[in-house]
């Protein structure tokens, strides 16, 4: 993980200063908050500013004056009810911004969830810091023959072919970086190189850069949109790079609101939504009665999954 040393100092000042607030607070996520959590080679994720907690979606449900108005069994009961039923307003009413250095093909995937709040880095206006995604040998893989946009189960290449993969990344990132100080004639400082050049603009001359180049964003957003993110990026079948800033992300969440977090855990992250063909198969199964995929009303593939999930085999 690389933070310059301004950043580090902004950091710690930030972490000596004592505020008095009578908002609610997270007491752990108070505890690191500003602190950078480490993703990736390079990148990072850190808590920079939140509102509300697990009283705060409580409140909301009730529309009552604060915390304190019923038992602590009772608010963890509330707080399951509503996201077993997919009552998504209260969990609105809370908000969190990270500050977030990422690869910049893992932001174009992150950017498709469009309801947050982003300000991004901008190369028009700043120098590309030299720091590109390179990854570990062990998590590259080819591409999966039966999932068109993932890749296969790791430890399927050659130790040549990984040797031939991470030596092009690092020399065409270097290159191509290379190429860019030229283009606009500065160095990665801003100091101008060839004084009888004038250089071309760095919002032209950004193109030329990979997509493993690192950038960095500011990302706000409420706690229901957030949990939709994390569902859908901490699973499984995620892409293995934006799956480890989720997992950071839901370590992140569980200190901001407890309850909220072992409610999602149990109701979506732990548990499935089914289709009702898909019930009735469970239905059936569970009476003891003989079922096929021909006449499950299920495609190969849903039929493969549903298995999968209920670790069943015919």
């Amino acid at each position: 993980m690389t933070i310059k040393q301004q950043q580090l100092d902004e950091i710690n000042l930030l972490r000596q200063q004592k505020n008095q607030t009578i908002r609610p607070v997270s007491p752990e996520l108070e505890e690191v908050l500003y602190s950078p959590f480490q993703a990736l080679d390079h990148g990072f994720v850190r808590v920079v500013d939140y509102m509300g907690n697990d009283s705060s979606v409580v409140q909301a449900a009730r529309v009552s004056y604060g915390s304190g108005t019923k038992k602590v069994n009772a608010d963890k009961g509330l707080i399951n009810y509503l996201m077993a039923h997919r009552h998504t307003t209260p969990f609105e009413m809370c908000e969190i911004k990270f500050h977030i250095k990422l690869p910049i093909f893992i932001a174009r995937q992150w950017i498709r969830h469009r309801t947050a709040s982003v300000n991004e880095y901008s190369a028009r206006y700043s120098i590309v810091e030299d720091e590109f995604y390179i990854p570990k040998k062990e998590n590259l893989a080819a591409q999966s023959k039966i999932n068109h946009q993932g890749r296969d189960e790791v430890g399927n290449l050659s130790v040549d072919e990984q040797k031939k993969v991470l030596d092009i990344l690092k020399k065409d990132s270097t290159n191509c970086y290379n190429n860019y100080l030229d283009m606009i004639n500065q160095d990665s400082l801003g100091n101008v190189v060839d004084k009888n050049r004038d250089g071309v603009a760095r919002e032209l001359a950004r193109m030329n850069l990979t997509l493993n180049c690192y950038t960095q964003w500011y990302w706000k957003i409420d706690l229901h949109n957030l949990f939709h993110f994390l569902h859908l990026r901490a699973d499984s079948h995620a892409q293995y790079e934006i799956r480890i800033y989720a997992e950071i992300m839901l370590d992140i969440v569980k200190k901001w609101v407890p309850y909220s977090f072992e409610a999602f855990v149990k109701n979506h992250k732990s548990g499935k939504q089914f289709s009702g063909p898909a019930l009735e198969i469970i239905k059936k199964l569970v009476k003891g009665e003989d079922v096929s995929q021909e006449d499950s009303g299920l495609s190969k593939r849903e039929w493969g999954e549903l298995l999968q999930i209920l670790d069943y085999k015919l």
